[in-house]
């Protein structure tokens, strides 16, 4: 028994042990210097716990509460960016985006229109549409810029003029530069119909009237 231990029980009192407050994961910064105080009290006086030691657990405590308080300042960043995306995601709806796309929905009306990117010196540039069945529809030149973004519209109708029925068909876009036919990325406008929010980070994916869901990433212009 250590000298402050046998004061303690010659004058018939003992060091007041701390109430229960939850797990050691849970502990206060005044639990922890109770603690320290009763360490110090009842160490031993021929080996007396160092200077280093002692700070030690001051700085381990002090990492433990500032990593809690960092965390709890990261969730409110979440929450904050989550607001963010709520009210960017609103702003969409309803708008038409430029999206890449190769799948599209004919209603049997509205005209399918696009865009492809056309290298500068490209001679020639063409859009084929196709059946669920891979048949051709409809084959379409595309006018030229001088080097960039072209654009087309598909008015439903079949190569004989006949106008093609409503469902599923697929876009294919090409040019022909130096001699060379080469495949390009057709590109398709569509109504933002609604959007989801993946949680915090997650971005917001967009649904798309004709093409589907995607990440509102994706889109290239927004009218």
């Amino acid at each position: 028994m250590n000298d402050v231990s046998a004061i303690q029980s010659m004058l018939g009192v003992s060091t007041p042990k701390p109430e229960a407050r939850g797990t050691g994961s849970d502990m206060g910064q005044e639990d922890f210097l109770r603690l320290m105080m009763e360490q110090l009290s009842n160490q031993d006086p021929f080996k007396p716990m160092e200077n280093g030691d002692f700070l030690g657990q001051i700085a381990q405590f002090s990492t433990v509460s500032g990593i809690g308080e960092l965390q709890a300042s990261f969730e409110s960043t979440a929450s904050a960016l989550t607001g963010n995306q709520a009210l960017q995601a609103s702003a969409v709806v309803d708008r038409d985006v430029l999206v890449p796309a190769s799948n599209v929905r004919f209603d049997g009306q509205t005209a399918v229109a696009g865009a492809m990117d056309i290298p500068a010196g490209a001679t020639a540039a063409m859009l084929a549409v196709t059946d669920a069945r891979g048949q051709l529809v409809a084959q379409l030149p595309v006018a030229l810029d001088a080097g960039g973004r072209a654009t087309f519209s598909w008015d439903g109708r079949d190569s004989e003029g006949n106008m093609a029925p409503a469902g599923d068909y697929q876009l294919a876009t090409g040019y022909q530069l130096n001699g060379k036919a080469e495949a390009a990325q057709p590109l398709v406008w569509g109504r933002v119909d609604s959007v989801t929010l993946s949680g915090p980070g997650g971005g917001i994916s967009v649904n798309v009237s004709g093409i589907g869901a995607m990440s509102l990433s994706r889109a290239l212009e927004i009218s």
